[in-house]
């Protein structure tokens, strides 16, 4: 079925404890590993592979560069090459014999990695709606791969495609929810999935009488590894989607998954392998014609003219230090071909986060992350060359990231120019003056799957025309993430914890200087998460100071402690054959001040009942209790005021939506609030 599905949507609606906090990450990390996991002095070892399951085998050929990028597998090299059939479902049926057969190959050459699949099915039923790179497949046939080029369990690179050659990528970091646990086929956990990334690849897809097969062209350029190291890791996924069906190569257990490389299968045989020289260079230059008509040279403005051709150039040079290592620099930074932000309307108290679209800041971004899953960001890379809205000119920026040994690196060094712009809303010229900015970040991986990480950063700005000098602002932090596969056995668990704090910009001239120690100044937390199948929870605990606000980071507030905490239980029913999974969480939320220890924000969360069908439509019924307390008024829109005080509300809630695969698909909630 080719097309795109309909949609139609029905809604209605009726400072004390910071060191206790590395005490038990200590005692947390002893048992988990055992110590079992030794480490060389050349950087962490492959994760022990239990019974040391068959690998795939790569099949070395020059014949590879004639295979025709069709789809249709047809050259002789796909015959040579020894494939893989033995996959296994996670659902319906975890550890099941897949209804449909699954055939992998994989050639190479010098230059390139091919991959061959051939995707046997009932052509008839076989769902490719989607055609945009990187769109959501929740509605499609997919056939979606990793390779773990270090083979250190950690990071990698996911690729995905369906049967209409839709293609879809991205980079696989080591931080994230920890170790899997990702059900109906959801890839697990492990780290996260950064799909800004868009390598350079190809992929043809072709539709047969026994159903579809692609071949996949992935340069060795396009991805960075060690070219003396014979084995990677490899992983491939499938979904059948009419039969809501999930099948796994390896790592098929519902605790486990694609998109964590810990549990990928090996890729043997590689050798000579060629990256290339490792130099890129990227020159581009932006061009415009404007026509101002009445526009003359006057004395005091003789620039202007009623025909101008604005021109800037920009450089940008890459350089691969190492396989793993890679250094780049940019002069006259360009960002016009940039994707504009998707509009948001915000009717809340406090500033919209807007994700990273610049390609000089997305390449190695994941090294940057700095405590997950809700801790603060002490760098947010939209603080360069973005300034109350307006694009600031980046004059020069440096880069470094990468992998050397045990460690992950990332450096930034990037300066801006001063801009001067007229503000509509007051009336006048506004100068954003000249800056600088340095970030550094370094991990140290250790045990199989857990790291301890140090952030820096620095803002230094000069003194504008008329403005107020500020002294460099500094920002530094430790974060420590714990994971571990082997909890109870064979159960996931992670503990992480994080320490940040920055300085005050305005010194000892600050009227409140002898106020701001280093609590005011500073965020810490802790989180113990349970991510499996059946029993999924977490347990946090975070405090951000009252003057808690890194200079290159991102915070919507300060002066909180914050619980946040979740349980669901996810039974199967086996005996219920229409029926796939029950589902019933509950999570609590709690917010205080730190300086009153007023009660800001409480919230409670129950999906009494969860109904997940074999079909893949679901229903849910909810109840949610909310308080929260306004010590000021709050201006949503022009004359739509919220009044100081204390709010509290039920709502009750029965919602549903069927499969997205459906050629209509309908999702829908009734309500009642009180």
């Amino acid at each position: 079925m080719v097309g795109s599905p309909s949609r139609c949507s029905v809604r209605s609606q009726i400072r004390s404890v910071a060191p206790s906090v590395w005490v038990l990450a200590l005692g947390f990390a002893l048992p988990i590993e055992s110590l079992r996991a030794q480490e060389s002095s050349d950087g962490p070892q492959p994760p022990p592979m239990a019974a040391a399951p068959a690998p795939l085998v790569a099949h070395k050929s020059d014949d590879a560069v004639d295979i025709t990028m069709d789809g249709r597998i047809e050259e002789a090299v796909w015959q040579a090459a020894t494939p893989i059939t033995d996959f296994t479902q996670q659902e319906p049926v975890e550890g099941g014999e897949p209804s449909e057969r699954t055939e992998i190959r994989v050639v190479f050459d010098e230059d390139n990695l091919y991959i061959g699949a051939i995707i046997y099915d009932d052509p008839d039923g076989i769902l490719a709606f989607q055609r945009e790179r990187d769109a959501g497949l929740g509605t499609d046939d997919r056939f979606m791969w990793i390779l773990d080029t270090f083979r250190d369990g950690r990071t990698g690179y996911f690729f995905e495609i369906n049967a209409a050659g839709l293609m879809g990528d991205g980079v696989i970091s080591s931080g994230g929810r920890g170790g899997g646990g990702g059900r109906g086929g959801g890839g697990g956990g492990g780290g996260g999935t950064n799909k800004a990334w868009d390598g350079i690849w190809e992929a043809r897809t072709h539709l047969r009488p026994d159903g579809w097969s692609a071949e996949i062209q992935i340069p060795f350029r396009t991805l960075n590894f060690n070219p003396g190291q014979s084995e990677w890791g490899i992983n491939f996924q499938r979904t059948i989607r009419r039969k809501n069906e999930e099948i796994l190569w390896r790592g098929y257990l519902r605790n486990q998954g694609l998109r964590n490389p810990v549990f990928a299968g090996r890729l043997t045989g590689l050798s000579g392998l060629s990256q290339g020289i490792g130099l890129e260079a990227v020159p581009s230059s932006v061009v415009s014609w404007r026509n101002i008509p009445g526009n003359a040279p006057t004395p005091a403005e003789p620039d202007l003219a009623a025909h101008t051709f604005p021109a800037d150039i920009s450089l940008d040079l890459n350089y691969s230090l190492t396989s793993s290592l890679r250094a780049s620099a940019s002069v006259n930074t360009d960002f016009a071909e940039v994707e504009s932000d998707q509009r948001r309307v915000n009717l809340t108290r406090f500033a919209l986060r807007f994700p990273e679209q610049r390609d000089f800041f997305l390449e190695g971004s994941g090294v940057f992350s700095f405590a997950p899953n809700g801790g603060p960001s002490p760098f947010y890379s939209r603080a360069i060359g973005i300034n109350d809205g307006q694009q600031v000119p980046i004059t020069y920026g440096t880069r470094l990231t990468g992998q050397a040994g045990p460690f992950e690196l990332g450096f930034y060094q990037i300066g801006t120019d001063q801009l001067t712009y007229f503000d509509t809303d007051d009336s006048l010229n506004v100068t954003i003056p000249r800056e600088n900015f340095t970030v550094a970040r370094v991990k140290r991986q250790f045990f199989e799957q857990s790291a301890l990480g140090a952030i820096y950063t620095r803002r230094s700005t000069n003194q504008g025309p008329g403005g107020v000098s500020l002294l460099d602002r500094h920002t530094a932090g430790v974060d420590l993430d714990l994971k571990t596969r082997h909890f109870l056995g064979n159960k996931n668990a992670a503990f992480s914890a994080y320490l940040v704090a920055n300085t005050n910009p305005l010194g000892t001239d600050d009227p409140d200087y002898a106020d701001l120690d280093f609590g005011n100044l500073s965020s810490w937390g802790a989180r113990v998460a349970y991510p499996n199948d059946i029993w999924d929870g977490h347990f946090s605990y975070r405090v951000f100071g009252d003057d808690f606000d890194p200079a290159v980071g991102f915070v919507t507030r300060n002066n909180f402690r914050r619980i946040n905490s979740r349980v669901e239980w996810s039974p199967r029913v086996p005996g219920v054959p229409w029926l796939r999974e029950l589902n019933h969480q509950v999570r609590l939320s709690r917010q205080t001040t730190i300086d009153t220890g007023v009660l800001e924000e409480r919230e409670w969360q129950f999906k009494v009942l969860g109904l997940n069908f074999e079909s893949g439509d679901q229903i849910e019924i909810n109840a949610n209790h909310k308080f929260e307390f306004l010590d000021g008024e709050f201006e949503v829109s022009d004359g739509v005021v919220v009044l100081p005080g204390e709010y509290s509300n039920w709502e009750y809630q029965i919602g549903g939506q069927t499969a997205r695969r459906r050629a209509l698909s309908l999702d829908g909630s009734f309500g009642k609030s009180g």
